[in-house]
């Protein structure tokens, strides 16, 4: 790696509940409150009539596949994943919700597999157990070694980014937090005296003007900050104008990095002023195979993104993107035609952005600024 450059891995949506849970070698309670389903495991045998069997119970590396192997290649100075699961046996189930994530707190193992430097929580699950499944989630994040950002026993906490040694000197700074457009309930914020989330009411200036402050806060010359935002619907590529506007905003506040993650497949990146917005990156790990009603978007392919930026100044360098396929709940490497299609699908949403997606021989997509 250049020294004038860190690497960074920005993953999106990683559910390790439900499902995934029950494949793991400490499967907690299976029983659900869904319309959908009342059984954890169902979401097993779904994925299994999809793609054949799975074995039970699966080593904690099992969920990530082939994707562990592209990440030791790759050797990113930091790993950012939003977390989009409580951690816990305790709480109950937060009423009004129609899904709820968790796993057991022993089979942390499969998230710390993946050697995350930190986990996002600012999201619309991390609290589908209530206040003491998230004192539970924290506690068993913290006693595993993870920094966390974007969840906390008030709202000093919840809104303090994590810290992250960067290679050569000064720091990664990650600030975490979610707006109600990706599902996010209102009173889950963070209050002083209440735990919960950092949650943004709107993407509107003066919240530009406060992620600013907290920036000039905490940040020194030299440290590179990255907004991980949870934000937006679950469906659909094209940004939105307020998004757009929202991320402009949140890089002339500071930020070097915008990291937008809600959407279940990945969608076009922009380059603004030298600076890199992920709009979506999609889902990395879930329970989503053999679910029908949105195939067109093929979910079932995900996206890890590596992303190099210039220390000094925060601006882009380069954008790898490797594309996965989701199979028998184990991420494994896309086939060329499907990396073609979603390269296709990324260049063509891309461009009312100033962005081109091309693909390099191994497959590995590469986002083209404008120049």
């Amino acid at each position: 790696m250049d020294a004038r450059t860190v690497t960074l891995f920005l993953a999106g949506d990683v559910m390790l509940g439900r499902g995934v849970d029950q494949i793991l070698p400490h499967p907690g309670d299976p029983a659900l409150r869904e319309d959908y389903l009342r059984d954890a495991r169902g979401y097993v045998a779904l994925a299994e009539a999809a793609n054949g069997p799975i074995p039970r119970p699966v080593d904690h590396t099992w969920p990530w596949g082939e994707a562990l192997a592209v990440l030791d290649r790759a050797a990113p100075a930091v790993r950012v994943i939003n977390l989009e699961t409580a951690v816990t046996q305790d709480g109950d189930f937060a009423p009004g919700k129609g899904v709820h994530y968790r796993m057991h707190p022993a089979n942390l193992p499969c998230l710390t597999a993946a050697r995350p430097d930190v986990c996002t929580l600012a999201n619309n699950h991390v609290l589908d157990f209530g206040p003491l499944g998230l004192t539970e989630t924290l506690d068993s994040l913290a006693a595993a070694g993870l920094r966390t950002a974007g969840a906390g026993r008030d709202a000093t906490a919840a809104w303090r980014p994590a810290t992250v040694p960067a290679p050569g000197g000064g720091r990664v700074l990650v600030f975490s937090f979610g707006l109600p457009t990706s599902g996010i309930p209102h009173s889950w914020a963070a209050t002083p005296e209440r735990a919960g989330l950092a949650l943004v009411d709107a993407p509107t200036a003066g919240a530009a003007a406060l992620f600013a402050d907290r920036v000039r806060q905490t940040a020194r010359p030299g440290d590179l900050v990255v907004a991980s935002v949870h934000w937006g619907p679950n469906w659909g590529y094209p940004a939105s104008r307020t998004e757009i506007r929202f991320a402009h905003a949140l890089l002339d506040a500071g930020a070097d990095i915008v990291h937008g993650h809600s959407s279940h497949h990945p969608r076009p990146a922009e380059v603004h002023h030298g600076k890199l917005v992920l709009y979506g990156c999609g889902d990395l790990v879930n329970d989503y195979e053999g679910i029908g009603g949105h195939e067109h978007y093929r979910d079932d392919l995900r996206l890890l993104h590596l992303a190099s930026v210039e220390t000094g100044t925060g601006r882009l360098a380069g954008l790898r993107m490797v594309p996965l396929r989701a199979r028998r709940m184990r991420l494994e490497h896309a086939t060329a035609e499907d990396a073609a299609w979603l390269c296709g699908v990324l260049d063509r949403y891309g461009r009312p952005l100033g962005t081109r997606t091309g693909q390099e021989p191994d497959g590995t997509l590469t986002l083209r600024p404008p120049d």
